[in-house]
């Protein structure tokens, strides 16, 4: 698993070799050919999203922008289905992350982020029902309103602990020499799941109120 919270330099890098060429054609997730080519179009796009997931408050409309961008539904809009079953325990460390002592109440709701019929995100959320409002709490108990849009009018900000790729389509090294990957008549192969984020959300008046781990599928490739 590679960090990419800062990698800013090979971003600009993979986008330039994507801009580079007509030939990096956008085609779905499960018909990439692999290829060097397609191999460094899916890292450009792969941190592309991750550039724009950590310069914005908002998961879910940078989601939208995203299913827009790349057509991914006639209606770009996200929509949450929640995930029911056990509640996952409170992550080592949370309780101090979100500033609440050990008896606080504290509310698990997990979802799958769809544009469409493409689910893009997996997301688990630990939050602080008491720094909701009333009404929030209902929406995000009876609804599968996205969470980044029921607690808007909080004004919130996030801040990122990590921004993990789970998987790389060019091996570590690839940019300082290493050698690349032989291309195959194969399909590319992508595992379920290619990017997770860690963050925790701050109300406007820097009160933490929510955890967020947030892991992003194979579909956020998908082009027209």
């Amino acid at each position: 698993m590679r960090s990419i919270t800062r990698d800013v330099g090979c971003l600009a890098v993979s986008v330039m070799l994507t801009c580079a060429s007509p030939l990096l054609a956008r085609e779905s997730s499960s018909t990439w050919p692999d290829s060097v080519l397609s191999r460094t179009q899916a890292l450009a796009e792969l941190q592309t999203l991750n550039a724009q997931l950590l310069s914005h408050p908002s998961a879910t409309l940078t989601l939208e922008q995203w299913c827009a961008a790349h057509h991914l539904s006639p209606e770009a809009k996200v929509v949450a289905h929640r995930v029911h079953g056990d509640d996952k325990p409170l992550p080592d460390g949370a309780r101090s992350l979100l500033g609440i002592g050990p008896d606080e109440p504290v509310r698990y709701r997990r979802v799958a982020l769809s544009c469409g019929d493409v689910v893009l995100s997996d997301a688990d959320n630990w939050y602080v029902p008491a720094r909701l409002t009333a009404d929030m709490n209902h929406q995000l108990d009876t609804s599968d309103v996205p969470f980044g849009k029921v607690v808007q009018p909080l004004h919130f900000r996030r801040q990122t602990l990590s921004a993990d790729l789970l998987w790389s389509p060019l091996p570590e090294g690839w940019d300082s020499g290493k050698p690349l990957p032989p291309s195959s008549d194969r399909p590319l192969a992508i595992p379920d799941h290619v990017l997770q984020h860690r963050a925790v959300l701050y109300t406007g008046n820097n009160q933490p109120f929510s955890l967020v781990v947030e892991s992003y599928t194979r579909h956020v490739l998908i082009s027209p």
